[in-house]
């Protein structure tokens, strides 16, 4: 008997478009982030394939994965049939939908097999070198690009695409005009999804933060917290060897006292 999974489908989430609900994304690296978006009840999370595992799927529950797949100098994938190998392994350990900034060719070759693409347009950092690290599509004329770019990917049959980094009227015109489900990294509140790093919604890192990106707790102060305890704990265990205090008697195995001596015996002492 055929079950239906009890996570959504690339339908779900068209669905999800269709009707204006929108959705919330993470991008996360680790077991405990990945839990604990599914038990919050993300929608979709982002998760590169280096740290996509058969447990990473597990821990994700329900959420929707899009599961990034490395482009050409970023990792081992150079041609049509790497990327289809790698989107077919991924598929057999659950991946839902497979993010791909390869050429038109190679996103066509995986769409062909019917694989849920995810491209990358606006500010794409895989191409950083092009752009530089800036808003894309402030122009008319670059505004166009973009729309251009988005209307190839939904020619080819891509599943949707990361929109990072436009302007916040560009990215609500091209998702109310387009089947794609756009994933908005700095794109406005018009894209079908917010998508955000874990790392910045936690605030792990006192480094820069991006301007679309909103903090809601700060790990990084509980961790430089946790590591000065860390310190104090193991500068404390130095103090007990050096003066005797450890190991204590509740630490060590007990012998009885006639064992002992009868041991000592033996060896003649």
């Amino acid at each position: 008997m055929v079950h239906k999974a009890n996570r959504p489908t690339v339908h779900d989430m068209r669905a999800m478009k269709a009707r204006g609900q929108k959705i919330s994304m993470l991008y996360v690296t680790t077991l405990d982030e990945a839990a604990a978006a599914d038990a919050a009840g993300i929608d979709m999370l982002s998760i590169e394939s280096r740290f996509f595992t058969p447990e990473m799927r597990e821990a994700a529950g329900r959420c929707f994965v899009q599961v990034g797949l490395p482009f050409g100098p970023y990792g081992s994938l150079a041609t049509a049939e790497d990327y289809l190998r790698a989107a077919f392994k991924f598929t057999a350990m659950g991946g839902d939908c497979f993010y791909c900034a390869a050429s038109l060719d190679i996103q066509k070759a995986l769409c062909d097999n019917h694989m849920p693409v995810v491209a990358h347009v606006g500010l794409i950092p895989s191409y950083i070198t092009w752009t530089g690290w800036r808003a894309v599509g402030k122009t008319a004329p670059e505004a166009r690009a973009v729309w251009d770019h988005v209307k190839q990917l939904e020619s080819i049959g891509c599943f949707g695409a990361e929109l990072e980094v436009v302007p916040d009227r560009l990215g609500a015109l091209i998702s109310a005009n387009t089947p794609m489900i756009m994933l908005g990294m700095g794109a406005g509140p018009g894209a079908d999804a917010q998508y955000l790093f874990a790392e910045d919604v936690l605030g792990c890192t006192d480094g820069h933060k991006p301007r679309h990106a909103k903090t809601y707790r700060n790990f990084a102060a509980e961790y430089d917290r946790l590591q000065q305890e860390r310190v104090a704990a193991f500068s404390e265990f130095i103090a007990d060897v050096q003066t005797g205090t450890y190991p204590a008697p509740q630490h060590n195995v007990p012998m009885a006292d006639d064992e002992f001596t009868a041991f000592k015996a033996g060896l003649g002492l």
